[in-house]
């Protein structure tokens, strides 16, 4: 896998960002950036700071210091469905499925952005070839779907925006590694057609052998970041995160 270089413009770069709950601080001083179609990682234990990092860029919480550019302009004071309609989509841990709707309805939300009607069922049709469940229960209620097809409809629901960045937060969460290998399947395809994701991932050697780098995020702050292979040769993150 690349990594971004002088060569790869960067399509997010977040710098000396801290965030604030209540007054506890949950991410202080984090500089990290994600070249353009790059997979990097987030590793780090519970309570790190990992997902509160995704839902900053995702505009979903306001830092209480530092930037976030995305494609070059500032997004920082944005709101989260204006970074939708930029390209930045969120898959959110816990999935936040709308149980009462069907699957089709979810993954429509998920287009609840773009005016272009051919172009969004062609894309509705996409993610039914890519995720064949879904298509099989595209009438069912979103509540009623097994852990595994809820996480496939979580990340359908967010491609349906056409994301140009897609931040994907704990895709393996409680899934049989069967289902595990199939959403990571599809990181990798999502890879090769050039999608740029940001991963928080708890299996840290599964993330790891699907991104190009990496950070590790402890107690709010980047303590390590480089090449995926690097890290995950590092003494400190193998003790720490691979077992």
């Amino acid at each position: 896998m690349s990594s971004a270089g002088p060569e790869t413009p960067r399509l997010l770069d977040i710098a000396d960002l801290s965030v604030f709950y209540g007054g506890i601080s949950a991410l202080e001083h984090v500089d990290l950036y994600v070249g353009a179609g790059e997979v990097v990682t987030l590793i780090g234990a519970n309570g790190a700071g990992k997902s509160t990092l995704l839902r900053a860029v995702s505009r979903l919480l306001n830092p209480a210091s530092g930037t976030i550019t995305y494609d070059g302009a500032d997004i920082t004071g944005a709101n989260a469905s204006s970074v939708v309609r930029r390209g930045i989509a969120h898959s959110p841990e816990g999935r936040r499925m709308l149980g009462r709707l069907t699957v089709l309805e979810n993954l429509e939300l998920g287009a609840y952005t773009r005016r272009d009607g051919p172009a969004i069922a062609e894309d509705l049709e996409r993610q039914f070839t890519r995720f064949p469940r879904l298509a099989d229960r595209r009438g069912q209620s979103a509540g009623t779907l097994s852990g595994g097809e809820q996480q496939m409809l979580a990340i359908a629901r967010a491609l349906m925006s056409r994301p140009r960045l897609l931040l994907l937060d704990e895709p393996s969460l409680g899934l049989a590694p069967r289902l595990v290998r199939e959403i990571f399947d599809i990181v990798d395809e999502l890879h090769e057609q050039g999608v740029t994701i940001l991963l928080v991932e708890q299996n840290a050697t599964l993330a790891l052998s699907h991104a190009d780098r990496g950070y590790v995020l402890e107690a709010g702050r980047i303590t390590l970041s480089g090449p995926a292979a690097t890290l995950t040769d590092d003494e400190r993150v193998r003790k720490a995160y691979l077992g």
